[in-house]
């Protein structure tokens, strides 16, 4: 079921959508349709969504990417030695490189990765025609059948 309330005034549509997103409806059960992009009101919606989980997919990535980084360039040279005028096999400087340029490698890949899985794209639902609402403030709600 789907509940609209339809405003001409910016400030009655603000007070009516803070008092729904307070009441504990979540935020991706609103909709808001207005005639301009309004900063106010998307500052409103961002005090009620929950903060994004793709920081976790960047950090795991990029952790992994650092110890694989370091695994590969320690096991090659364990593998393969290649001893030159007595220096140690498994010199860290050396393999800073490496591992540098996998943790970019894997963060950025398991970025894209929580990024797509996160997002949910394309949500079709929320496709609106803009002229079917003139210059009114409209605020839909999407509610479960008790």
């Amino acid at each position: 079921m789907k509940e609209e309330f339809r405003f001409e005034d910016r400030e009655e549509f603000i007070k009516k959508l803070e008092e729904v997103l307070a009441s504990g409806v979540a935020p991706e059960k609103v909709n808001a349709v207005y005639p301009h992009p309004d900063h106010h009101i998307e500052e409103i919606f961002e005090k009620y969504v929950p903060k994004s989980k793709l920081k976790f997919f960047t950090l795991l990535g990029g952790l992994s990417g650092t110890i694989g980084g370091f695994a590969l360039t320690i096991l090659t040279v364990l593998h393969w030695p290649m001893i030159t005028g007595g220096k140690p096999l498994i010199s860290i400087p050396a393999f800073i490189v490496i591992a540098f340029e996998m943790t970019i490698l894997f963060g950025a890949l398991a970025s894209l990765t929580g990024f797509v899985l996160l997002s949910r794209v394309p949500n079709f639902k929320r496709i609106l025609y803009p002229e079917d609402y003139g210059n009114e403030f409209v605020l839909q709600i999407e509610r479960e059948d008790p």
